[in-house]
């Protein structure tokens, strides 16, 4: 099943997406709710129904009065419009491995002894359209290629091996990455602040694991949870710039959600991301390219620049890179050594 939130009289309404059309889900079937929050809060009372009537879209019947809206008529938000917390994983060692090698600096070992993750903004999701940045983040302004998924039913100190069923669905994320302000706050090793929070971006669609059965793969060796092979691409302004596979990961989402569940309680809208794929944003890209050669033009994202994610099943998150009419500057407000 495939779920997508969108703007509907400015509020958020909850459709199912089948054959390029929205069908909203309380028209579908009166039990259904009619937003994404209220649907992972009652995932367990109401699952059977949506795949139920999903099934019948797909037959080409039409339960209830839903009647198709073509979903290149209405504005896309992120499926998971107001999620209740955002984490984000740091699950492909290509990436992590790739990076360090850049930067001069050993493979850290603690990497393959267990999952990571940090905090970010969840009040800065957003969906396809429009990234609204301000001067400083275009001081060397990256993308990053993921695959997130969110929760859906309330849980504490869940297994890997119970995971996956704590998993509603899977979406592709855009960790937005301001590096300059990200490298310069990270000397005092409190991990990534503002580079990272005037926007996440989540979409086009949530898909349930059921759609994706056909394309799952085992974990790595030594590793618990379910895993797929998705192909992950990105292009800047058309330009294949990127290229990685879920199947990569090397920390499955199950292990991940583990250790975020340790201790603490993880609730139906929180959203989880992988972390970046290998190849999957311009620092690394331009790390290895400059290592490679000296003379490297580097590349980083500029105002106008569309930026196109594709993943295996999950679609194409699309957006397009705007510059605030501004001039102020936090880093202009440094203070002097």
């Amino acid at each position: 099943m495939k779920l997508v939130s969108y703007l509907r009289e400015e509020t958020d309404q909850l459709a199912i997406l089948v054959n390029g059309l929205l069908y909203n889900t309380q028209e579908l079937h009166p039990d259904l709710p009619n937003n994404m929050g209220m649907f992972l809060m009652m995932w367990e009372e109401v699952i059977e129904i949506a795949k139920r009537t999903d099934a019948l879209l797909k037959e080409g019947k039409h339960p209830g009065s839903a009647t198709g809206i073509p979903v290149n008529s209405v504005q896309l938000l992120s499926p998971v419009p107001f999620p209740t917390s955002c984490r984000d994983g740091y699950a492909f060692r290509q990436h992590v491995a790739a990076a360090r090698r850049n930067r001069k600096v050993p493979m850290i070992p603690e990497f393959d002894q267990y999952p990571i993750f940090y905090f970010t903004n969840h009040n800065a999701i957003q969906g396809p359209g429009e990234i609204v940045c301000m001067p400083d983040h275009f001081e060397k302004l990256d993308f990053e290629l993921e695959v997130a998924i969110v929760i859906c039913k309330a849980g504490r100190n869940i297994t890997a091996a119970e995971a996956d069923d704590y998993i509603g669905g899977y979406m592709i994320m855009n960790d937005m990455s301001a590096r300059t302000l990200q490298m310069e706050e990270m000397l005092l090793n409190l991990g990534p602040a503002k580079g990272k929070d005037f926007s996440t971006v989540v979409g086009p669609m949530l898909v349930t694991a059921d759609e994706l059965e056909h394309l799952k793969v085992p974990a790595k060796d030594g590793h618990t949870g379910n895993n797929f092979n998705l192909k992950m691409t990105c292009k800047v302004n058309g330009i294949p710039v990127s290229e990685g596979n879920m199947a990569d990961m090397d920390w499955t989402f199950a292990e991940i959600v583990e250790r975020c569940a340790y201790g603490v309680n993880i609730l139906p809208g929180d959203i989880i991301g992988s972390g970046t794929v290998g190849t999957g944003c311009f620092l690394e890209l331009n790390g290895t390219g400059k290592l490679n050669n000296p003379d490297y033009t580097e590349q980083w994202l500029q105002p106008g620049d569309v930026v196109e994610m594709e993943v295996s099943g999950l679609g194409i998150l699309s957006n397009t890179i705007v510059k605030e009419d501004t001039d102020f500057s936090l880093l202009a407000l440094k203070k002097k050594a």
